[in-house]
Formats: structure tokens, C-alpha cells, sequence
């Protein structure tokens, strides 16, 4: 059972609260201490005065029987309370991915108000069969490393740059839409607003059949979470030829 640090008990249990945990447990002498739990997922975390978010070490892995469900469910509430996905600073979360530093199994990470890492994965059920792919989905998949496991979205920026400047003109449809969608979100945790209206309007640009639609559902998604923020008109998709 970890215990995670944080600078306010009550700053974190209503962050929690609000992605549908309840607290069932705080105290506040001799020590800030409170508990938030979600079915049978207990976080515990304790206050230290002039504790500093963005310099935490804080960290715990989640295994999960359905990552997808987990995420809308916490993606849901989050809108509910925010109007968009938190995507950049702290407290932010990011969207589920495979990682290739976990064998290829699917997750999402949510950073909470004490710069804790609450690392949700599936099962290893989940590790696709046979080699990595290579060329532009290769790049996203190490740009996902760099950015989504170890919080470094500048070197994870570079690395998809280069990687688009070399494959987009062969990639796939689906393919680029998932890297430019990626590329965008880098761009809002810098907090870069021409930087995400750019690869938005590159992914707005890419045309994408019926079944492309279906394979880019969730992707598709993230683009117009990431568009809200930053323009009044829904993003739209434009259809293949």
C-alpha cells in the first residue's frame, strides 16, 4: 500500500472526488492524512508543509480488468467538472496508450494535485503478439515513452517532429491522425496554443474512411477534447475521397 505525499489532504480528496472516489478516512493531527477509495483501488496519501507537486517522486502501478472503461469513466466526470479534459500542468491525465516500456500493454497515467503518478494498466493479457511497428507508428510509440511514462513532452515533441517530417507522406491515414492527435497534445502540456491549432488542423486535414473512423474512434476524441479549449467550432473530420 503506498502512501503519497501531497501539500493539502483536502486538495487531493477533492480531486478524487471528483473522478468518483470517496474518502473514508482523514485526520489532520499529529499528521494531514487521508484515504480515497474506488471500488477496491484504496490511494492513501499524507500532507507535508512546503511540499512542491512538481518536484514528486510519488508513484504506484494500477493493474486494471478494463482500461477503457476506467478512463471514460474518470474522462466523463472530469468534463462534468471542468468542461474539458485537465491535459496539461498538474493535475492532469493522460489517455490510454500502449507502451512500449511495458511490453506493449495498454495505459493511462494520472497526475493529481501532489505531482503523484497513478499509473493505470491492463492486464498482460493485453501485450499484442510479434514485433513493434516500425516507420511512423514505431516513433509514436517511442514518443509515448518519452512523454506519457517520463514526463519529458519537449524530447517527445523532437522525436515525433522528426518522425513526421520522414513518414508522413507514406503513413497511413489512421497512422497519422494518431500522431498528429499525439503531436498536439505534447503541444497543449507546453502549453503552446499555435502549436496545437497547428497539428489540429494537420489531423482536421487527414481524410479517413468509414473504417478508419471506426479504427480512430478514440482518437478522434482526444482531438476534439484538445480542440474545445482552443476554438468555438467542433473540430470535423474530413471524409476519404
Amino acid at each position: 500500500m503506498p502512501l503519497l505525499p501531497c501539500r493539502s489532504v483536502d486538495e487531493i480528496a477533492g480531486f478524487y472526488t471528483m473522478l468518483g472516489f470517496t474518502r473514508t478516512y482523514r485526520q489532520e493531527r499529529p499528521n494531514p492524512y487521508v484515504v480515497m477509495e474506488r471500488d477496491d483501488l484504496h490511494l492513501h496519501f499524507f500532507g507535508m508543509p512546503g511540499f512542491r507537486p512538481e518536484d514528486s517522486y510519488g508513484s504506484c502501478l494500477v493493474v486494471v480488468p478494463d482500461i477503457v472503461e476506467l478512463f471514460d469513466a474518470f474522462a466523463a466526470r472530469m468534463r462534468a467538472a471542468h468542461g474539458k479534459l485537465l491535459v496539461s500542468g498538474i493535475p492532469r491525465m493522460t489517455r490510454p496508450r500502449r507502451r512500449k516500456n511495458a511490453e506493449g500493454v495498454t495505459g493511462f497515467a494520472v497526475i493529481d494535485p501532489g505531482g503523484n503518478w497513478i499509473r493505470f494498466t491492463a492486464g498482460a493479457d493485453d501485450a499484442p503478439a510479434g514485433p513493434g511497428p516500425g516507420g511512423l507508428a514505431g516513433a509514436l510509440h517511442n514518443a509515448v515513452v518519452m512523454g506519457d511514462s517520463r514526463g519529458d513532452h519537449e524530447r517527445a515533441a523532437r522525436l515525433l517532429d522528426h518522425a513526421l517530417r520522414r513518414h508522413e507522406a507514406t503513413a497511413g491515414p489512421a497512422e497519422l491522425v494518431e500522431a498528429l492527435a499525439y503531436r498536439a497534445e505534447l503541444a497543449a502540456r507546453a502549453e503552446d496554443a499555435p502549436g496545437v491549432r497547428e497539428f489540429l488542423a494537420r489531423a482536421e486535414g487527414v481524410p479517413l474512411d468509414e473504417a478508419g473512423r471506426r479504427a480512430s474512434a478514440g482518437t478522434l476524441t482526444a482531438l476534439r477534447d484538445l480542440a474545445a479549449p482552443f476554438s468555438a467550432r467542433p473540430m470535423p473530420v474530413r471524409p476519404a475521397d
